[in-house]
């Protein structure tokens, strides 16, 4: 090999490496104009959220807080105060806050809650998505055509309460369950259970609640409620439940979002 090749190839074996730590600097770059823009534009764009998230919670007794337990801004508020509203109320003060444009996900803060001798003793005392989206459905009722898994006028509002109530446990395992009465054809209302708890999973899946974490299933008439006829139209349900719950941890200015 000559002179000129040799140095040739020299050249050559180090074009890699320098477009490798051109990239790498692009990339540094980046990361530096990304963390400059949250650092510049984050704590405006939260005080923002916070004003407008106090004006929906007005007069309710609860306050929305900003920051992170290590007190870094964040687009996911955590909800406290009032402890003795009505768990329906306080899904709807939820949603009205999750629904803010900029919002990432809202969640509450633990509450004291009366000793409840039914409660599992693994549920973790810092979130409450079970609870509210029972307070939910004991105010509302998710209500389907007859014999049919199209949901009715009046039930999206529902579907969006509940949305709003599982919100602070993304991360979770939600399982939603559907039943019928007794009435008619077993193989039939098996099939129709199945099919309704299809649908309000599309329905949350719509809303923005992850589908990996959703488990439909249809039990037609096994499962009656108790003290109950078979045949009573209030085994016609559909239930949720909050198997495992995992908290979303938020990021600062819950990167790389933010803007």
């Amino acid at each position: 090999m000559d002179v000129e090749a040799a140095a040739l190839g020299g050249y050559r074996s180090r074009v890699p490496r320098l477009r490798f730590s051109l990239i790498l600097a692009g990339a540094g770059a980046s990361l530096a104009l990304a963390l400059g823009s949250v650092f510049a534009h984050g704590p405006a764009q939260v005080a923002e959220l916070a004003a407008r998230a106090d004006r929906e919670l007005v007069g309710s007794g609860v306050t929305a807080r900003f920051a992170s337990a290590n007190r870094w801004l964040t687009r996911h508020p955590t909800l406290s105060g009032g402890e003795a509203l009505p768990d329906a109320q306080r899904a709807a003060l939820a949603l009205k806050v999750a629904r803010l444009d900029g919002i990432g996900g809202v969640r509450w803060a633990p509450r004291d809650r009366p000793a409840d001798p039914d409660a599992r003793a693994d549920k973790p005392a810092a979130l409450h998505c079970q609870d509210d989206v029972n307070g939910v459905l004991k105010a509302r009722t998710l209500r389907f055509a007859e014999a049919s898994a199209r949901l009715e006028e009046g039930s999206d509002a529902v579907i969006d309460e509940v949305a709003a109530a599982l919100r602070p446990c993304l991360g979770s395992v939600i399982a939603i369950t559907g039943h019928t009465d007794g009435a008619g054809d077993e193989a039939a209302n098996l099939a129709l259970s199945q099919q309704r708890a299809d649908a309000v999973r599309t329905a949350l899946i719509a809303r923005g609640i992850p589908g990996e974490g959703l488990r439909a299933k249809g039990w037609g008439s096994a499962r009656p409620l108790p003290d109950l006829e078979l045949t009573d139209s209030a085994n016609r349900r559909i239930e949720f439940e909050v198997v495992t719950i995992k908290a979303v941890d938020p990021t600062p200015i819950d990167l790389p979002g933010a803007g």
